[in-house]
C-alpha cells in the first residue's frame, strides 16, 4: 500500500471525515444493527466535541433532546458502547483516590485519534488543554497502563496511570507560564499524600523541571520518549 500527501487542508479534512463515517457506517452500523444513523453520527459529534469533560449517558440524551432530537438514556447508552466496541472512543471511569474505589458515574471519553475531531468538527471552540489530554491519554494506554480520572474530593487529576502495582498521578495542562495556573495544576498532586510519582505534562517548551517533588516534563519531549 502507498501514502499520499494532500496538500489541501480541505481535502485531507475530506478524506479523514470519509474515514470516520466509514468506521461508522461499515463497522458499527452493519455491525451492530443500528436503526438510526444520524443519531449515531451527533453522539459520536457530542463526545468529539466534549473530549476531557465528565459526561454522562442522561447528560447526551438530555442535549440532544433540548435541541430538538428527542432520545432517551437506553438508545444513547447503547450507542455510546457502540462507539466504544469499536474502537472510535475509550471510555475512563473515575478513581477515588482517598477512597480507593473506582466510580462509575461521570466516565470521561477520549478519541483513538485526535485527526477525526479536526475532520469531522474542525478546531472551532478547541480546547488545547484537553486535546492534549487525550494525546496524553491514549499514549498511556499505548504503553500498557490502566489509566483513571483521579477524583479527590472537589479536586481532579486528569490522570491515575498504574502499572505492575505502581500508580503515576498526571496532570495536563496546555500553558503553566502563569503562577496561578501553576498552582492550579500542582495543588491536586500536593493534596495525595502517598509516595507515588506526580508529574504534570505541558506545552513548556523547556527542559524537564521539579516543583516541590513534582516532575514538570514539556508534551513533546514526552511524546517522544517511553519513558514516563
Amino acid at each position: 500500500s502507498g501514502s499520499y500527501l494532500y496538500k489541501d487542508q480541505t481535502d485531507a479534512r475530506k478524506y479523514l471525515a470519509g474515514i470516520v463515517r466509514t468506521t461508522i457506517t461499515k463497522d458499527i452500523v452493519t455491525k451492530f444493527k443500528i436503526e438510526n444513523e444520524d443519531l449515531l453520527n451527533m453522539i459520536a459529534d457530542f463526545l468529539m466535541d466534549n473530549i476531557g469533560s465528565k459526561t454522562s449517558i442522561r447528560k447526551i440524551a438530555n442535549t440532544l433532546t433540548s435541541n430538538t432530537y428527542k432520545t432517551n438514556d437506553k438508545t444513547c447508552g447503547a450507542y455510546v458502547e457502540y462507539l466504544c466496541r469499536s474502537f472510535l472512543f475509550y471510555p475512563f471511569k473515575r478513581y477515588d483516590v482517598k477512597g480507593k474505589r473506582y466510580l462509575e458515574s461521570d466516565k470521561k471519553y477520549y478519541l483513538a485519534d485526535l485527526s477525526f475531531r479536526y475532520a469531522t468538527i474542525g478546531t472551532k471552540n478547541a480546547d488545547y488543554g484537553h486535546l492534549y489530554e487525550n494525546l496524553v491519554a491514549i499514549e498511556l494506554l499505548r504503553r500498557g497502563y490502566e489509566v483513571y480520572v483521579g477524583q479527590l474530593g472537589e479536586k481532579e487529576v486528569d490522570f491515575v496511570a498504574i502499572k505492575e502495582g505502581v500508580k503515576t498521578y498526571i496532570q495536563v495542562c496546555d500553558d503553566i507560564s502563569r503562577p496561578e495556573t501553576l498552582q492550579r495544576e500542582v495543588s491536586p498532586l500536593l493534596s495525595i499524600k502517598d509516595a507515588y510519582p506526580k508529574m504534570i505534562v505541558a506545552r513548556t517548551k523547556h527542559p524537564e523541571s521539579q516543583v516541590e517533588g513534582i516532575r514538570i516534563v514539556d508534551i513533546a519531549e514526552w511524546l517522544r520518549t517511553s519513558q514516563n
